[in-house]
């Protein structure tokens, strides 16, 4: 099987991102610093989900195109990290860290296209929850298009009864 070839990113063309409702928008330039997963309770609370996955964009590079009265901003006084988000729509927008004062997180999934990197890395690994999706192989859910299910890890009937 051939391997799919990707296209890279064009440089001098920022990547646009927008909020839910679309009074947000933001681009950075190309291509990003880095990216990863987060597991870490705090961005797992502020997205409502198993974990957050970010690109990490210089300040410099970042900017918010349009809404800026729009955006609301949650500093947690224990961590000093702030989280600004979509006043409107509730939108996670950028994530900052005291320790990386230069730097400006943006969740992955509010991009329209390309950013220049792929999330590699993953943070707070061992925070990974049990529940999470981790690759496990799915089928199709009978009567519902587009759903998809991971089967019961249960033997077979035949098997418990000793009929194997």
């Amino acid at each position: 099987m051939e391997k799919k070839k990707t296209k890279a990113v064009a440089l001098g063309k920022p990547a646009a991102g927008q909020c839910l409702c679309g009074k947000v928008g933001f681009e950075i330039d190309v291509p990003a610093r880095w990216a990863w997963h987060d597991h870490s309770p705090s961005s797992r609370r502020a997205h409502g989900a198993a974990y957050a996955t970010y690109v990490g964009s210089w300040r410099k590079r970042f900017r918010i195109t349009r809404g800026k009265t729009s955006l609301a901003r949650f500093e947690d006084e224990a961590t000093k990290t702030v989280r600004s988000f979509c006043s409107n729509c509730g939108t996670p927008i950028a994530y900052e860290r005291p320790r990386s004062p230069h730097m400006v997180n943006i969740p992955r999934a509010l991009f329209s296209g390309r950013t220049g990197r792929q999330p590699l890395y993953h943070i707070a690994i061992e925070e990974l929850q049990e529940w999470a999706y981790t690759g496990e192989p799915l089928v199709p859910l009978k009567g519902y298009p587009g759903v998809v299910w991971q089967r019961s890890k249960k033997k077979k009937r035949a098997e418990r009864e000793g009929m194997v």
